[in-house]
């Protein structure tokens, strides 16, 4: 069983940033590519970015692209979410996501095995 805790969000005014943090235990956190999904009120669960194993592959969702990057450090079992260039769209929970084998897409939460409680990021006009 893999637990993964979200950490780092808060209130922001638009135009600053944040950084998300997601620490996993009970498993090997090197095995596992990880993702980053968000979800606002009455909305469905998108997806924001995507890291492989070695961090070597990374993909951006079409509305955060340019302005988030996705990061891990596997010594720490830790993977990060820069958020710049904030606007109140962005507002949502923010979810974690580990997957331990090869899927056909990364985009889906179906793709994922484990996921976090959430962390709840909100930017203001």
């Amino acid at each position: 069983q893999v637990q993964l805790v979200e950490s780092g969000g808060g209130l922001v005014q638009a135009g600053g940033s944040l950084r998300l943090s997601c620490a996993a235990s009970g498993g090997t956190f090197s095995s596992y590519a990880m993702g980053w999904f968000r979800q606002a009120p009455g909305k469905e669960r998108e997806f924001v970015s995507f890291i492989n194993v070695i961090g070597s592959i990374r993909y951006y969702g079409d509305s955060v692209k340019g302005r988030f990057t996705i990061s891990r450090d596997n010594a720490k079992n830790t993977v990060y979410l820069q958020m710049n260039s904030l606007k109140p769209e962005d507002t949502a929970v923010y979810y974690c996501a580990a997957r331990s084998a090869v899927r056909s897409t990364y985009r889906s939460t179906l793709g994922y095995d484990y996921w976090g409680q959430g962390t709840q990021v909100t930017v203001s006009s």
